[in-house]
């Protein structure tokens, strides 16, 4: 059975054929792959990686990419804010939301190619990184512009702060607890994640004609939808874990490390995002 995750679905190497997921079949071997836990058949390393093949992905192989990745968002977004100067100034503001809306409509479209590409492109997965560092770095500054006083702190560094605690904790909770993923969790941290992706699109189509409902506002609907998008996070950093956990003890092809890696920042700019909006609503109290 093929994932329901778009950026692995359509990934020849995490998706075989026939078989239910757990008892998977990947493409060069025509081998049952093991369930989790349990010992690759014999000759599994051998079929799957004939000569010349290259490398398979590893655990290191993902934290590396990924780390190559963050660090094109972070740079991209300090230098984001950076150009954009002070935004009391107009020319500056009007700078600053050109940036956030060009950086977040060329990630946006990037997101949608990398996901359903299924031939991972390195480069493609960088350019992603690099505008959406342009739109954090716009939003971050809006939201420190608009929200931070003497009594709240530095709320954008709080947001990246928790991000990262965010994913610690939720690393150490998939370990520790041995979670185990099925079925139904994925379709609904899926379904759940393109329904919110959908009510945002029709909330900033909406605010177009002046009758916005409030998903992206700083209201207490705002709060809501953002409390839910943080939990979604982390459900989705979950679903990252175990198809990087299942695809390095499958053996599959190093170049896929850039395909979690992409589904990773995903997930960690999705907790970010909520999280800052959730601290700028309670700095606003």
């Amino acid at each position: 059975m093929q994932s329901n995750n778009p950026v692995f679905r359509n990934s020849d190497a995490f998706n075989g054929s026939g078989n239910a997921y757990g008892n998977q079949t990947y493409p060069g071997n025509g081998a049952g792959y093991d369930a989790y836990g349990q010992q690759a058949q014999p000759g599994y390393a051998d079929t799957y990686a004939p000569a010349g093949a290259g490398e398979r992905m590893t655990v290191d192989s993902v934290v590396q990419k990924t780390g190559i990745a963050l660090a094109v968002v972070i740079v991209t977004a300090a230098l984001t804010w950076w150009f954009t100067g002070d935004i009391d100034n107009e020319e500056n503001a009007g700078l600053l939301f050109g940036a956030l809306a060009i950086g977040s409509l060329g990630a946006f479209a990037l997101s949608m190619v990398n996901s359903f590409k299924r031939v991972i492109s390195p480069p493609l997965v960088l350019a992603f990184c690099a505008l959406e560092g342009v739109a954090l770095g716009a939003f971050s500054k809006f939201i420190d512009a608009t929200f931070v006083d003497a009594d709240s702190g530095n709320i954008v560094m709080q947001a990246v702060i928790g991000t990262f605690a965010a994913f610690a904790g939720t690393l150490a909770a998939y370990k520790f607890f041995n979670i185990k993923v099925g079925q139904r969790f994925r379709t609904f941290v899926i379904a759940a994640m393109f329904g919110m992706v959908a009510l945002a699109m029709l909330e900033v189509v909406l605010s177009l004609f002046g009758n916005a409902v409030g998903f992206l506002g700083f209201g207490n609907l705002g709060l809501l939808f953002s409390i839910a998008g943080l939990v979604l996070g982390v459900f989705m950093l979950i679903l990252d874990f175990d198809f990087v956990e299942k695809g390095v003890a499958a053996g599959i092809p190093e170049r896929e490390s850039w395909r979690a890696a992409f589904a990773l920042t995903v997930s960690l700019v999705w907790i970010y995002t909520n999280l800052l909006r959730i601290l700028a609503i309670f700095s606003s109290d």
